[in-house]
């Protein structure tokens, strides 16, 4: 194993909490994965992504045990500026994080901020454009560009600076399907290139089922199951609470394992499922 995020018994509770938000939360992220984070509303998704930055607790504050890791190192005494160099954050308001006139200004803030000399600032504004759809589009005022591709200027603002890690916080809430089915094979594009370590909190599975690697669920600040897909989605499955979160495929799926009592391999698209119960039927009726 080689994890580049690791929660060792943490607990969080705001400074206005009447109990931790995380409890006992123990947790490891593995290098080069495209991890999906799923559960209830208030469950502790948003706040376990804010201590992966540390802007839990060392920016927002609050109370706090355990200890957080970031590619080994102690997240405890870090700015979260300094971090930021190792972890990006897209938050679900991204609006908020745009601070810029042009989408050049913007995708150079957090570089120019480091301390990236001006050549190698324009060098790399140009690429994170270019990566995620937005060539040219250097001198675009913010408002001449659409909600998408704001959303994928706050994508490319992270990607100038290189993490080694990006956290994206329900990335596509405000987008349709067709939008949200984009901006993730982008994303699928830009971890396969790079390599680059995704942590996703998602509501709609279904738009990222072709390509997680490893899937955590949290329930009431708790990690109810945490590992790679196929050895978390049966225990999902079994729970009345999460169950619902798992995309529709992998409910068909899980019911007919209980039914059947077969097992059928994690279907990533319709097209998986339908060859596979058409290669089962044919065996159980004996057919050539």
């Amino acid at each position: 194993m080689n994890p580049v995020i690791e929660f060792d018994h943490y607990y969080f509770q705001y400074i206005n909490g009447k109990e931790p938000v995380l409890r006992n939360i123990n947790l490891q992220i593995e290098k080069g994965s495209f991890t999906v984070l799923i559960g209830p509303s208030g469950a502790g998704k948003t706040t376990l992504c804010k201590s992966m930055t540390g802007i839990l607790p060392y920016y927002m504050g609050g109370s706090y045990a355990g200890e957080v890791r970031v590619l080994g190192a102690s997240t405890k005494g870090k700015k979260v500026s300094d971090l930021a160099m190792q972890v990006g954050f897209m938050m679900e308001d991204y609006e908020s994080q745009l601070v810029s006139l042009t989408a050049a200004e913007e995708v150079a803030f957090a570089l120019v901020n480091h301390g990236f000399p001006p050549e190698e600032t324009g060098a790399r504004v140009s690429r994170a454009l270019a990566e995620v759809g937005l060539p040219g589009r250097e001198n675009y005022q913010l408002d001449e560009l659409s909600g998408g591709q704001r959303q994928r200027l706050a994508l490319a603002s992270l990607l100038a600076v290189h993490p080694d890690i990006i956290v994206l916080d329900e990335p596509v809430s405000a987008m349709d399907p067709d939008g949200g089915e984009s901006l993730y094979a982008l994303i699928h594009k830009i971890h396969e290139t790079h390599g680059t370590t995704f942590i996703v909190v998602e509501h709609r599975v279904e738009f990222v089922l072709p390509y997680m690697t490893d899937l955590v669920a949290v329930q009431d600040g708790r990690i109810a199951a945490a590992g790679k897909c196929e050895d978390v989605v049966p225990a999902l499955y079994a729970n009345p609470v999460l169950r619902p979160l798992l995309p529709d495929l992998w409910q068909i799926k899980g019911g007919l394992e209980a039914r059947t009592g077969r097992h059928f391999g994690l279907w990533r698209n319709v097209a998986e499922a339908v060859d596979e119960l058409h290669a089962q039927n044919i065996r159980k009726e004996g057919r050539p």
